[in-house]
């Protein structure tokens, strides 16, 4: 009995500790959406025309449209709603713009499940379905050619290219990506060396991603963003897509660290709903990931 008595107690140690263990590594995750957002900000720029060519845009008049600026939720381009006992952060499209994050972050993974709706917009009306995570976001929104963001760097959330990357304003950064010859787009590859891309390199700021892993049928599609002291990995349900470093901005023609930031959920011109949306911040660059960058 007395034997019996020690082992129950072991068991039920054994199973405190597993249990503080699992619960310690669960808290190390942020979950980022509420049924008010309360964790974000948003700003709405235009409601873009197809004749959209990035200048100001102007009414029948001639005279400058004023965009519709932050935290007005015009149309409600913004909501919360539920998916069985799933929130879920609907996002119209109709104007460009996004909500961000009030907190920055610097050395962070953050992972989050996105599907697109049916509803597109005049400006994208004859275009893929598109929208993206922007990270290390800086400043006021509207520096980028769609006067709708912060400078970041772009995840690209687009049909049959989620992992793509777009600079954002004027930022640049290292991508592990082929040579892009005549009119082809670079590619990424994770075992090429590292090319400049973005504002003030030779090369464009875009650059695709080595491989579509999207769901199919526009199932939900679990994407992973990895950051750590610059370096960052695009990820596309498990599937490392991009490897990226030196993440900077061109100030005045000198390069600055671009490390930290706010993180922007976009709306351009399409519908899409962004669900699971979590984070957590990093000590170490995860050991998993190292040898992408060695």
């Amino acid at each position: 009995m007395k034997h019996c008595i020690i082992s129950f107690v072991a068991l039920s140690l054994a199973i405190f500790f597993f249990s503080f263990k699992e619960n310690k590594h669960a808290s190390g995750w942020t979950n980022l959406l509420d049924q008010n957002l309360s964790q974000w900000e948003m700003y709405l720029g235009y409601h873009h025309k197809a004749s959209y060519n990035g200048s100001v845009p102007m009414d029948e008049h001639g005279d400058t449209i004023k965009p519709v600026g932050y935290n007005k939720n015009v149309n409600n381009v913004f909501s919360v709603i539920k998916d069985n006992s799933d929130l879920v952060l609907k996002v119209t499209g109709e104007y460009y713009g996004c909500v961000f994050t009030k907190t920055s972050y610097k050395n962070f993974e953050l992972k989050l499940k996105v599907k697109f709706g049916s509803r597109k917009w005049e400006a994208r009306e004859n275009k893929l379905m598109d929208a993206g995570i922007l990270y290390y976001s800086q400043g006021p929104c509207g520096v980028d050619y769609w006067r709708a963001w912060m400078l970041s760097q772009e995840f690209q959330i687009t049909e049959g290219h989620f992992g793509d990357y777009w600079n954002i304003g004027n930022s640049a950064i290292n991508i592990r990506a082929f040579m892009p010859e005549g009119s082809m787009s670079a590619a990424a590859s994770n075992t090429q060396p590292f090319l400049s891309f973005g504002t003030g390199t030779k090369l464009t700021g875009y650059c695709m991603r080595t491989a579509d892993y999207s769901t199919a049928n526009n199932g939900w599609t679990e994407v992973t963003l990895v950051c750590f002291n610059g370096k960052s990995l695009h990820i596309v349900n498990g599937h490392v897509v991009m490897v990226l470093s030196d993440s900077r901005c061109n100030d005045n023609g000198k390069f600055k660290p671009l490390t930290e930031g706010k993180i922007q959920l976009q709306s351009e011109g399409c519908e899409v709903y962004y669900k699971d949306i979590q984070i957590r911040t990093l000590d170490k660059f995860p050991d998993e990931f190292k040898r992408y960058f060695d």
